[in-house]
């Protein structure tokens, strides 16, 4: 895990001013409050532009996979939000708009297959922010703009709380890997830092594999066994 990259501040930005203007358009609309109510105190909420069945109270980051993932109702009336994600060539899992309200946390967690090790992924953009957010992964503090656009390795421990005196919004967008973002990460860092490392097998595990493979009594077997005891 320790060659995995934590984090990347891609070399893009966004008009924050045509941000903001979209975000105010939907600020009363009805913003769902997050179902993992363990993980924060205070208030944190969310709205979806993409989801699965194009509802814009569907803020589940995981589909179930029984209907159609595409655009809600929302992105109508958004359309830099619109311009946005459809320049980013890949296919969304889900999108949606992230808000933090003054003096909430969000505790210490970990997302799982959220690398980008794991072949899907999630890109930050911070819309509405300010000095007095601390957003901490894996024990680093991440400054995150206005208008910029990060990678999160959100299978690291990560938090965030809201010592400022506005919400904290991030419009956030999960993806599925493919060459076109293999060419846009592989920019900022080494291929090599986006592999799994392999799970290394205990003593008591490579004794039981060899025992089985013995009873195999064949060439391939004889194979397997001397690869596991030479690891």
């Amino acid at each position: 895990m320790e060659n995995l990259i934590r984090f990347i501040k891609f070399p893009i930005t966004f008009n924050i001013e045509r941000l903001q203007k979209d975000v105010q358009k939907i600020l009363s609309k009805k913003w769902i409050n997050h179902y993992n109510t363990n993980d924060y105190t205070g208030n944190w909420s969310s709205i979806s532009l993409y989801s699965e069945g194009g509802k814009s109270e569907n803020i589940n980051a995981y589909n179930k996979g029984t209907e159609k993932v595409t655009y809600t109702e929302i992105i109508e009336s958004c359309d830099y939000f619109k311009e946005i994600i459809d320049q980013f060539l890949f296919e969304k899992t889900t999108v949606r708009l992230l808000r933090l309200a003054v003096g909430a946390e969000i505790k210490p967690h970990v997302d799982n297959c959220l690398g980008y090790e794991d072949n899907c992924f999630r890109i930050h953009i911070p819309i509405i922010t300010n000095k007095d957010v601390i957003f901490i992964l894996d024990n680093q503090r991440l400054i995150m703009n206005e208008g910029e656009c990060w990678y999160i390795n959100a299978n690291f421990t990560h938090s965030v709380v809201n010592h400022g005196k506005e919400d904290r919004i991030h419009l956030v967008i999960d993806g599925i890997r493919n060459e076109w973002t293999d060419e846009l990460f592989f920019k900022e860092a080494n291929e090599q830092q986006f592999l799994k490392p392999e799970k290394k097998m205990s003593d008591n595990e490579k004794e039981l594999i060899i025992e089985e493979l013995k009873r195999m009594n064949s060439n391939t077997a004889n194979e397997l066994i001397s690869k596991i005891q030479n690891k």
